[in-house]
């Protein structure tokens, strides 16, 4: 077990990343609604529906009407709606957007058959309980093994062995599945597959679902900034930007080239590319895997983002030179919160138990007073990392609650220093998970020391919260970019953490006067964000619509 110094238990310790170097050593009519009003179907011939205005209701719905000459049955049967399998990558950060969309989903009408890996399947169970995958009729959930050898460690699995296992072994597996599927269709219990919805890093699919004859969605759960990174992979290869020549360069300045040939990106450095690029091996297993998955973005039918137009427009009207046709669909937690469904709320997707008693914790502070640190479902920083966090918070005198995972600390255990927890007594709260939509909602939550994991960026954002920037890994770097120098709401802490800067940069943000226009940017871009999310004008409300009409629905091949 995990202990501080007083006595207070965090969980094992599991290594996975060296956090100093970040780097690697049927065809229906869709009729969206136009507005806020609901429609009754009224067939006036044996071919012919029109729909009358009922009532206005306040979320986005859509009405299926079928030609009664084909013989089709009523959407409420099960055998009669899209089928979609979404299948995210196997890690926190991703299940986590890819169940959101798979609600949405639903909401409109797909039965939904949700993918995960054996090993995740079993983490739920244990972080949420036996019944918690029951799921609902039209809402179901497979497994997949992950072709990793077994284990029972409550942790998230060692990513570059995840790209390659998912890559090499686990096609077969998938198409196993989409097969039993289909079998099951032909005896009404369901309808046959419709559509993939897959992670962008999981592109094996796309071998599948060709085979059977559906579309497939690449759902990349990156910003729009981070895929572009990745899209320039081979360029950067190509070009001689990396393998860099030895280690020394990683820290002589050749990190801060300028790379000004990169569709909607302006003068974006070197360093602030998804970092698998930082690396003196030719043969680098991330870069060799993020080349090979962009490159087979090229047979999905589209590609999905979690972002909105406002915020990532110039990258995005790059990417769509580049890809095929992109659609923005996010915030998607937004867009969630006006699906009144109290059964879909049941289905949720948490690796780690989560402390809800934060929340009333947090009830009992000022407005904007607490600083919330959590570094994702990944990062990991090594003990003397661990200290310089918790003298730099400490000495801010500022509160905050700090999220200590339990496979926080890499290769040994999470030993707080001595008479931090009493020094803090009274102004901090340190629970292994938490609620991070709800928490950054609060308004208790004044900012965000983060990781800048994608979700974690778009959620702060969504919330008007300002944040401290300290990447860990992949796109992160690129995010943080983004949200110092063009959207105006973080600061970075050196990869090189110490007290010092922790405790400076804490106080700026809260107290300082830099730290109120990041506040004041920050509550645009939550304005931008809502806006994009709500329909039928919103920017994302249409290409979600779009998504669906355009692409998921169209009729099999085969």
């Amino acid at each position: 077990m995990a202990l501080s110094s007083d006595g207070q238990q965090f969980g094992n310790a599991v290594s996975h990343f060296d956090s100093s170097s970040r780097a690697y050593k049927r065809t229906p009519t869709i009729l969206p609604f136009h507005g806020t009003t609901i429609f009754r179907r009224v067939s006036t011939s044996a071919s012919l529906s029109v729909l009358i205005p009922i009532i206005p209701i306040p979320v986005f719905a859509f009405e299926f009407v079928w030609n009664r000459k084909r013989g089709t049955r009523t959407m409420g049967s099960l055998g009669n709606k899209p089928h979609a399998v979404c299948i995210p990558y196997p890690a926190q950060g991703h299940i986590n957007p890819m169940l959101k969309l798979a609600k949405l989903l639903h909401h409109k009408g797909f039965h939904i058959t949700f993918v995960n890996t054996e090993f995740n399947h079993r983490r739920l169970l244990r972080s949420r309980g036996p019944n918690a995958l029951d799921g609902l009729p039209s809402f179901r959930f497979e497994t997949i093994p992950d072709g990793l050898p077994p284990s029972d460690v409550d942790a998230t699995q060692d990513i570059p062995s995840l790209c390659e296992s998912t890559r090499k072994y686990c096609l077969p597996y998938f198409r196993g599945l989409l097969a039993r599927l289909d079998e099951r269709a032909r005896t009404g219990d369901i309808s046959p597959v419709s559509c993939v919805v897959s992670d962008g890093a999981m592109s094996f699919t796309l071998d599948a679902a060709e085979e059977i004859g559906v579309p497939e969605v690449l759902f990349w759960t990156t910003s729009a900034c981070g895929l572009m990174g990745y899209v320039h992979y081979q360029s950067l290869v190509e070009r001689g930007y990396t393998p860099l020549k030895d280690e020394t360069y990683l820290t002589n300045g050749y990190l801060d080239t300028v790379i000004d040939w990169i569709p909607g990106m302006k003068n974006i450095l070197l360093k602030d590319l998804p970092s698998f690029i930082r690396t003196v091996n030719p043969d680098e297993l991330m870069v060799n895997f993020c080349i090979g998955e962009t490159a087979r973005a090229q047979r999905g039918t589209a590609v999905i983002l979690n972002t909105f137009e406002a915020l990532e427009h110039d990258v995005l009207d790059g990417l769509r030179t580049l890809l095929p046709p992109i659609h923005s669909i996010g915030p998607l937690h937004l867009l969630l919160d006006q699906v009144p469904d109290s059964d879909l709320k049941q289905i949720e997707s948490n690796l780690w138990k989560e402390d809800e008693e934060c929340l009333e914790w947090l009830d009992s502070k000022e407005p904007n007073s607490v600083i919330y640190v959590n570094f994702g479902s990944i990062t990991v920083v090594t003990a003397e990392q661990l200290l310089e966090f918790a003298w730099g918070l400490a000495n801010s005198n500022q509160t905050f609650l700090w999220v200590i995972r339990p496979d926080l600390v890499s290769g040994e255990s999470a030993i707080l220093p001595p008479g931090f927890v009493e020094a803090t007594k009274g102004r901090s709260l340190l629970p292994s998970w938490c609620p991070q939509e709800k928490v950054l909602k609060h308004p208790a939550v004044g900012g965000f020391l983060t990781h800048c994991g994608w979700n974690s960026t778009l959620e702060s954002i969504c919330a008007g919260v300002p944040m401290i920037c300290w990447p860990f890994f992949a796109e992160q770097q690129t995010n943080c970019r983004y949200n110092r120098m063009e959207w105006g709401i973080g600061m970075e802490i050196d990869s090189n953490v110490k007290r010092d800067e922790v405790e400076a940069l804490v106080r700026e943000l809260m107290d300082g006067e830099k730290g109120k226009k990041m506040k004041e940017r920050a509550m645009d871009w939550k304005k931008k964000a809502g806006e994009a999310a709500t329909g039928p004008l919103g920017s994302t409300y249409a290409s979600l619509d779009s998504l669906i009409n355009k692409v998921l629905l169209q009729p099999r091949n085969n």
